[in-house]
């Protein structure tokens, strides 16, 4: 349900790479290409001022400090052309980068090559791509990085060194010194390029629960606005009620109109029941946190998908191990983030269960625990380690859901919010399978007595919503 829903309003959120960026796009905003150029200006110079007036080693100086100022002009040109809050397009995030490994290459070329300690710097612009653009730019800085590397192996001017000593590194070292580079690269680059993905898609999912919990908890405050709605329609009525009345004592010999009038008092008679029902006050005041039993709980979590696919079995009782006094069956609060949470895991059961889905609540003394289990294939053994995680699902490509009967391919968030709200109550979740020769899933969700029962919950009736009374 949620994939549905989250796809509807979110189409883009299927359009990512491998490393989680959709196409043309760039995290990279100008602020901080800038600064990052900054800090690497300023480094520069300070190596070539050190090297050559600190050490007193000869190099081409001038040379140098000529592409470090025209790295120093573009950072001015860039800063007064564009706001700091600007985000680059992937293009020209890719030529800014592209520039900075030439840039550096060039540096090099003038100060030894490859044998420059400060060699393995090349690797900084692909490490920036990794983390803010997608795989393909990544590739193309990563082999223009290694390209100037190997070119800077054969061409390049002699390192800044002192004048009676000659160095030179043999050519099969420098070749190690390129392998290095290269493995150097491809673990950060990937390292970089895993940490965006991750804490790119948390974001994404956290946005979307919160999307959901939020139009569950406006489902819920119902109540308080029809409460208001019954107080508004309360002078109205009251007036058509008054004046019905006057019109079936002026009307007493017109036998047709009077029943009429009759009716239309009959029926004025039955808003105002509905109202007084509206705006009478539940035991909980507080139409977000009613109470139910846990039977109820599960009753309302299920009752979306109990006609529209395999059949739905809700069972509760206490363990033959309670207490005497932890035999009554616990009443919580009605929060919107479980009720959708089991909701989700239910509907996920019911997709992929071939006849039923056996819902089921025990407690005891100490814990609550609510076990969803289907009768279909179960969880695969590669993703039931990582359930839970955002873009981890369960459905296949163009699998059909057994509810809707729609190709249900999913964004793999079903669990993520209904692990994220569950937990967000006090829950701990655990995935498992059934045991052969049974086949299915099976969830757990598991409460603290303390922390799912209401204090003095054994002595009071739950309450049932405004709504909930005008609707019977």
């Amino acid at each position: 349900m949620a994939e549905r829903e989250l796809q509807r309003e979110f189409p883009g959120m299927n359009s990512v790479d491998r490393f989680g960026h959709g196409p043309g796009d760039s995290r990279l905003r100008m602020q901080t290409i800038i600064r990052l150029r900054w800090f690497g200006v300023g480094g520069q110079l300070i190596t070539v001022i050190g090297v050559y007036w600190g050490l007193g080693f000869d190099l081409p100086v001038g040379y140098c400090l000529a592409l470090i100022a025209f790295s120093a002009w573009v950072n001015v040109f860039l800063r007064v052309r564009y706001s700091a809050r600007h985000r680059l397009s992937s293009n020209f995030a890719t030529s800014l980068l592209a520039y900075d490994i030439l840039e550096l290459a060039a540096l090099l070329y003038l100060t030894g090559g490859i044998e420059n300690p400060f060699m393995f710097l090349i690797v900084a612009p692909v490490t920036v791509s990794a983390a803010t653009l997608d795989l393909r730019t990544t590739v193309m800085l990563g082999c223009l990085a290694l390209t100037a590397a190997l070119f800077l192996i054969f061409f390049h001017l002699p390192l800044p060194w002192t004048a009676v000593e000659k160095f030179a590194l043999p050519r099969l070292y420098k070749f190690g010194l390129l392998a290095s580079i290269a493995a150097g690269m491809i673990f950060l680059v990937l390292y970089a390029a895993r940490l965006s993905k991750e804490s790119r898609q948390m974001s994404a999912a956290l946005t979307a629960t919160e999307h959901i919990l939020a139009r569950e908890q406006k489902l819920h405050a119902l109540d308080g606005l029809a409460a208001a709605a019954a107080h508004e329609l309360g002078t109205p009525l009251a007036t058509i009620s008054l004046v019905t009345k006057e019109l079936q004592r002026d009307t007493a010999g017109l036998p047709a109109i009077r029943d009429d009038i009759a009716l239309l008092q009959s029926q004025a008679d039955r808003c105002r029941e509905i109202l007084r029902k509206l705006t009478s006050r539940p035991a909980e005041p507080d139409p977000h946190h009613v109470s139910l039993p846990v039977t109820q709980l599960l009753q309302e979590a299920a009752a979306p998908y109990r006609m529209l696919g395999p059949h739905i079995d809700i069972a509760a009782k206490a363990e033959a191990t309670a207490a005497s006094a932890s035999q009554r069956e616990p009443i919580g609060e009605r929060r919107p983030g479980v009720i959708y949470g089991l909701g989700n895991i239910i509907e996920n059961a019911a997709d992929f269960a071939r006849e039923r889905v056996e819902v089921q609540a025990r407690w005891d003394q100490r814990e609550v625990v609510v076990t969803i289990a289907d009768d279909g294939p179960g969880f695969a053994p590669e993703i039931i380690d990582t359930l839970g995680e955002p873009y981890v699902t369960t459905r296949a490509s163009g699998q059909r859901s057994a509810i809707t009967g729609k190709e249900a391919s999913g964004l793999g968030l079903g669990f993520f919010i209904a692990k994220t709200l569950l937990e967000r109550s006090g829950a701990r979740l655990v995935f498992t399978n059934r045991q052969a020769p049974l086949s299915g899933a099976i969830v757990r969700v598991v409460w603290p007595r303390h922390a799912f029962d209401l204090p003095g919950g054994g002595d009071r009736q739950p309450a049932v919503s405004a709504v909930q009374q005008a609707a019977a």
